[in-house]
Formats: C-alpha cells, sequence, structure tokens
C-alpha cells in the first residue's frame, strides 16, 4: 500500500509540476507598451508585448524570447485590410543568419534593410499595416554549445506552440501562422513548414518545457534557403565546377589542383543524387541527369532563369548587355548555361559547406556540447584534413533537412510555401530551392517559386508580392 501511495503521490506531483510549467506561459495580455511608427504616410499604432520567455525550462532567456506585436485596432473591435482580432492572420519572422544566435525582430528601431540577419523594419511594418499580427522569436545559435542544431529549430517550434497556446487569450489566428526567414533564417522557415509536430523534435521541446500544443504552421515564406546541407556539396559543384576563380569572405583566388579535384568528385557524385530522387516535370515525366551533369533536370534550372529574366524583360529593363541571353521579339528564347554561370561567378571554394578542414559555419552548426565542428558528409569525413575526425550524428543531420520530412506520415506539412532565391545568389546552387520546388509540387503543395532577375542573396525585397500572396491564401 505504501509504494502504491508513493506512486500515487509521485505521479501527482509530476502533473502539478506540469501543470504549474503551463501556467508559466499563459500570455498576459496586460503587459504592454504602446508603440507608434510613420510609414507610408501613415501612423501605425501598435500595443507591444516584448522580451516574453515561451518556454517554461529556458537554458538562455537572452535568446529565448519572443516579441508580439498586435495593432491597436483590434482592441477596440476595427476591421484592417478584412481581418479581425480573431482572423488575423499572425507573420512570424525571425532573425536567423549563418545559424548564429538571433534575437527576436522589433518594431522599432530595426534595420531598414532585409537579407541575412532577419527581417526589414519594412517588412515588420507592412504586415502591421495589412493587418497581421507580428510576432518574433529569439533563437539559440552554432556558436553556443547548447545552440547546435537542432537548438535552432526547436526553439520556432516551441514559440509556435506557445502561440497556439494562448490563441484563444491574444488576438490573432495562431491557425494562420505564416514563417518568413532569410538564407539560414530561411531554412529555418523551410523546416519549420516542413516539420510539423514531428517526433523527432519531441524530446527536444519537452526538455525545454514547451507549451502543450502543436507547432505545424499555414505557410513559408523563405528567401534564399540554406538548405539539404549534405547534399549541397554536389549541387555547388555541378553548378560551378567550370569556375575556377573564387572569391569567398574577403579572399580571392584560384582553385588549387586538390580543389579542383574535389569540385570534380563532387560534380560527378551529384546526377545519382538528383536521380534517386525520383522527381517529375509538370508533364509527369522523370527529371535526370547524365554522367556529364546534362538532361532535362538542367533544363529545368535555365527555363527558371529565362523566366527571370523573361520578367525583368517584361519591366522594361535592358538586358541587351548580358550576352549569354537570346532575345528575339521581346521574348528570352534561350540561355547559355556556362556563359551564365561566368557572369554569376564562383564565391566559394569545395566543399562549399563539409569543409575538409572542419571550419564553415555548418561544420560549427552539427558539433555537441562536448566537440565544437564536425563533418556531416562521408565525403568529407573521408577526405578530411584533420588528423581525428568526427562525422555528426545521423539524427542530427537529418532534422536539420527540411527534405526528410515534406509530405512524410509523421509531419503536417504546410500546404502553402513562397520560396525566392536570388538568380545572382552565390551562396548555394541554384539546384537546391529548385529540388524544394518540385518536391513540393510533386507531393501536392502549392507552391509559389522564382529566381528573381539580378537579387543577391538576400531578402524581403518584394514585400508587395509577399503579402499580396499572403492575402490570397489567407482570404
Amino acid at each position: 500500500m505504501n509504494n502504491i501511495l508513493k506512486a500515487f503521490f509521485g505521479l501527482l506531483m509530476f502533473f502539478c509540476v506540469k501543470l504549474n510549467a503551463q501556467n508559466h506561459l499563459t500570455f498576459d495580455i496586460s503587459k504592454y507598451e504602446i508603440q507608434n511608427q510613420e510609414f507610408e504616410g501613415k501612423t501605425i499604432k501598435v500595443r507591444a508585448f516584448e522580451r516574453i520567455v515561451y518556454i517554461a525550462n529556458p537554458t538562455d532567456i537572452v535568446q529565448q524570447i519572443i516579441n508580439i506585436y498586435i495593432p491597436e485596432e483590434y482592441f477596440i473591435g476595427g476591421i484592417l485590410n478584412g481581418y479581425t482580432a480573431t482572423t488575423a492572420p499572425i507573420f512570424f519572422p525571425n532573425k536567423v543568419g549563418g545559424y548564429m544566435p538571433a534575437q527576436p525582430a522589433t518594431f522599432l528601431n530595426n534595420p531598414q534593410r532585409g537579407g541575412m540577419g532577419g527581417p526589414s523594419n519594412n517588412a515588420i511594418s507592412t504586415a502591421l499595416a495589412r493587418g497581421f499580427i507580428v510576432a518574433s522569436a529569439g533563437v539559440r545559435g552554432r556558436t553556443s554549445q547548447l545552440g547546435k542544431a537542432p537548438a535552432g529549430i526547436v526553439d520556432l517550434k516551441a514559440a509556435v506552440r506557445y502561440l497556439k497556446f494562448n490563441d484563444k487569450t491574444m488576438p490573432g489566428d495562431a491557425n494562420k501562422i505564416i514563417s518568413n526567414g532569410t538564407s539560414a533564417g530561411g531554412a529555418m522557415s523551410t523546416l519549420l513548414g516542413a516539420t510539423g509536430n514531428h517526433p523527432d523534435y519531441e524530446p527536444y521541446l519537452k526538455e525545454l518545457g514547451a507549451a502543450n500544443e502543436s507547432d505545424d504552421i499555414f505557410a513559408v515564406s523563405a528567401y534564399c534557403p540554406i538548405i539539404n546541407l549534405e547534399n549541397a556539396d554536389m549541387a555547388y559543384e555541378w553548378q560551378l565546377n567550370k569556375i575556377h576563380n573564387y572569391s569567398f569572405r574577403g579572399k580571392e583566388g584560384t582553385l588549387n589542383d586538390m580543389a579542383l579535384k574535389v569540385s570534380m568528385d563532387l560534380k560527378n557524385a551529384f546526377p545519382n543524387y538528383l536521380n534517386s530522387l525520383n522527381l517529375k516535370d509538370s508533364k509527369g515525366k522523370k527529371l535526370v541527369l547524365d554522367s556529364d551533369g546534362n538532361g532535362n533536370f538542367k533544363e529545368l534550372v535555365i527555363s527558371y532563369l529565362i523566366a527571370s529574366a523573361q520578367k525583368s524583360l517584361n519591366s522594361s529593363e535592358d538586358l541587351s548587355k548580358f550576352s549569354f541571353l537570346k532575345i528575339q521579339n521581346g521574348k528570352v528564347s534561350s540561355l547559355d548555361f556556362d556563359g551564365y554561370m561566368i557572369y554569376l561567378e564562383r564565391m566559394k571554394t569545395p566543399p562549399a559547406f563539409d569543409a575538409l578542414d572542419n571550419k564553415s559555419f555548418e561544420n560549427n552548426l552539427f558539433g555537441n556540447a562536448s566537440i565544437d565542428n564536425r563533418h556531416f558528409t562521408d565525403y568529407s569525413l573521408k577526405n578530411s584534413i584533420e588528423s581525428n575526425p568526427l562525422k555528426a550524428d545521423q539524427l542530427q543531420v537529418k532534422m536539420m533537412n527540411p527534405m526528410n520530412y515534406i509530405g512524410t506520415k509523421s509531419a503536417n506539412t504546410s500546404k502553402y510555401w513562397g520560396v525566392r532565391h536570388g538568380a545572382k545568389d552565390r551562396d548555394t546552387g541554384f539546384a537546391v530551392p529548385i529540388i524544394l520546388a518540385t518536391t513540393l509540387q510533386n507531393k501536392g503543395f502549392n507552391i509559389d517559386f522564382a529566381l528573381p532577375w539580378s537579387k543577391p542573396h538576400s531578402g524581403d525585397y518584394d514585400l508587395k508580392e509577399l503579402f499580396d500572396w499572403v492575402d490570397k491564401i489567407c482570404k
């Protein structure tokens, strides 16, 4: 009997602790300050709920906080852009860049630019002016021993759960969360959309004391997402194998013999990977590459670049200086792929992500609490120039790649996706976002994808187009 009583009281204490932890996650609608900002000739007035810890067991209260901005109109029964306090979607931007720790975005004093490191002030103001709630969460990053993969995506999932847990208390519709991010932040946005409620992340969320809620989201907005890392080295060299000069982080030069061999190895490995995906074009034909790297998948990449150039031409931009384009009667009829790569130029040396010296940002991402950097591909592990190279855990690598989860039975993948990768972006190969877009198409998801002409590695450059799309899918 004593053992039974002990077990009973132990179980009771456990549920009391859990209940108390969840109570700490209750949104306090009375704790806010009024903030105002001029935007496009009008004053945006919001109630700002800032620096809210969104988990019960934080390990870093500098990063694991969320800022929430709600238009004042929703507290007086107002309507903005057709939305009310109960129907307003939630714009969920992150400031992650380079997989570093990130503070939440702010309404006031936010940098007037988009790109790596977070949304522009204009993005947040545009969202609020359009009647959206804005919620931005800070996350841990790779430079902290507790911020290694998958810490960043786990933190964002916990923040989504916080919003859903408090859906009845705060204005906005937590079933209409639209994530947004650029570069590594774009990767986080795609991971949120791909992995909703997947059990792989559950132990990490429980350890943090995340709210007892779901973490799937309505839609994804991602700019130049740095994803598919274990295959991105191959994609990069398939695209830029013939370009031997590089300029990367202040260093310029020409690939040496060793680098040229690595480039060729990776380029030659890419077709097998691509063909294994069994992707299909819009007519249902399998997308493939031959051993030389040619095939209808390459033609698909070229077609996206031609469409990008055509859109730019239609907007009256003069494209006559680009010798790699053939233009006839106002139509871009062809594009020379090799000529385009000369124009694009190489940024990174091979391997672009899993560096042989184990010193890349991504090597740092895949460390753990005791080892700062680790390899994450078999090729770089085998060819490492380190004395005792180590490889990241398979599950850790899996959890940072949205391609492993899109449309799987255990994941609630977002229905709507808006993905942009600049046509002048050299941070990852075009194949990476095109594989993402094609996978989404093949699996029946709604994907709005483009390679905007002349755009480098950046984001939030098409805010009207972005929020027109968000309005369309939300309404």
